[in-house]
C-alpha cells in the first residue's frame, strides 16, 4: 500500500495514573510508532506521542480510541485538567507546510472512522472548526462533559461526525490538524493556587497577554505544589524561556516539565537553573524522536 508524508499525532487520554491501563492504550495505537507518554496522576490525563505516515495514522487512531472507550468511564474521571472525553483530544500533527494538505486529510479521515465505528461524538477544533464557537478547546471543554452533554441535547453544538449524543461512558473527541503546539508546565515552589491562576491569567492571550500562549492554573495535591500550565502555539513568538522570565517576576519556580515533544529551537537561551523533569533531549526533540525512526 502507497502511503503518504510522515504525520504525528498527540490523543490525550483521561487517565494518569493506572499503568496497565496506560500501557495497554500506548500499544493500542499501533501501527503508529509511540515516540512518548507522558502521564500525570494529578492531572489524570496521559499524552501519547505518535508518527505514522499518512494513510496509518487514522487506522491506528482508530485503534487506540477502541480501547480507550472499552477501558475508561469520564463520567466519574477523578482529573484536574479540563476535559470532555475519554480520549478527549486528537491533534494530527504537521512539522511543515507542504505536510499541511496530508494532515487535514488524515484528521479527518480519523475522525469520520471514529464518529463511525465507535459511535463516539466528534468535533473538529482550531483550523478545522465548522463553527467560530468551536475554535478554541476551552470554549467546548467549559462545563465538562456534562456541559457539553446538555449543549448537544438542546441543538447549540451539534458534532461534526457521529452520534448527535454524549457517549454515555466516554463522552466527545476533539479532532483538528494543526503545527507544533508545546505543553509546558512550570511547578511553583508553593501550594498558593490563587498565585498560580492569577500568573495564568496575566500571560495568556485572551486576557491580553502573550501571542499564542494559553495558560491556566492548577493546585497539584500529589506534588503539594501550585503550576502554571501552557499551551504555546508559536514558540518563535514565545520560546520557552520567556515564560520562566514572566512566571519568575512573581513567584519562585520549582521545576520546569514538557508535555510530549517540541521543536529543539523552542529552548533556546532556556535558563540552565530551571530543572526539567524527566527530559531526555533524545527523544523529547521533535527532531531527534523523528530521526530515531530511521
Amino acid at each position: 500500500m502507497t502511503t503518504g508524508p510522515l504525520l504525528l499525532s498527540v490523543p490525550n487520554v483521561s487517565e494518569g495514573g493506572d499503568r496497565d491501563t496506560i500501557e495497554a492504550i500506548g500499544a493500542a495505537f499501533a501501527p503508529a510508532a509511540l515516540l512518548d507518554v507522558h502521564s500525570d496522576p494529578d492531572h489524570g490525563r496521559s499524552v501519547f506521542s505518535l508518527a505514522a505516515p499518512q494513510g496509518v495514522l487514522a487506522d491506528a487512531l482508530v485503534n487506540g480510541a477502541t480501547e480507550v472507550v472499552k477501558r475508561l468511564d469520564v463520567s466519574a474521571h477523578p482529573g484536574i485538567h479540563p476535559h470532555v472525553g475519554a480520549i478527549d483530544v486528537a491533534p494530527v500533527v504537521y512539522l511543515d507546510d507542504e505536510r499541511r494538505g496530508a494532515a487535514v486529510a488524515e484528521a479527518l479521515t480519523a475522525a469520520a472512522l471514529i464518529g463511525d465505528e465507535l459511535e463516539l461524538p466528534v468535533i473538529l477544533y482550531g483550523q478545522l472548526a465548522t463553527t467560530d464557537a468551536n475554535k478554541e478547546r476551552a470554549a467546548i471543554r467549559r462545563g465538562g462533559p456534562q456541559a457539553l452533554k446538555a449543549r448537544i441535547e438542546s441543538g447549540e453544538l451539534t458534532p461534526d461526525f457521529g452520534p448527535k449524543r454524549i457517549h454515555p461512558t466516554a463522552g466527545a473527541l476533539l479532532v483538528t490538524a494543526r503545527p507544533p503546539l508545546i505543553a509546558f508546565n512550570l511547578d511553583l515552589d508553593t501550594e498558593d493556587l490563587e498565585l498560580a491562576k492569577r500568573i495564568a491569567a496575566r500571560l495568556r492571550e485572551s486576557s491580553g497577554g502573550l501571542v499564542g500562549v494559553r495558560a491556566i492554573g492548577l493546585h497539584l495535591p500529589a506534588r503539594k505544589r501550585a503550576q502554571v500550565s501552557f499551551n504555546v502555539h508559536d514558540h518563535h513568538a514565545v520560546p520557552l524561556r520567556i515564560l520562566v522570565e514572566e512566571v519568575r517576576a512573581e513567584a519562585p519556580i520549582a521545576e520546569a516539565e514538557l508535555v510530549g515533544l517540541a521543536p529543539e529551537a523552542a529552548f533556546e537561551g532556556f535558563p540552565g537553573d530551571v530543572p526539567l523533569r524527566g527530559f531526555d533531549a533524545s527523544r523529547h526533540l521533535v527532531e531527534n524522536a523523528v530521526r530515531s525512526l530511521n
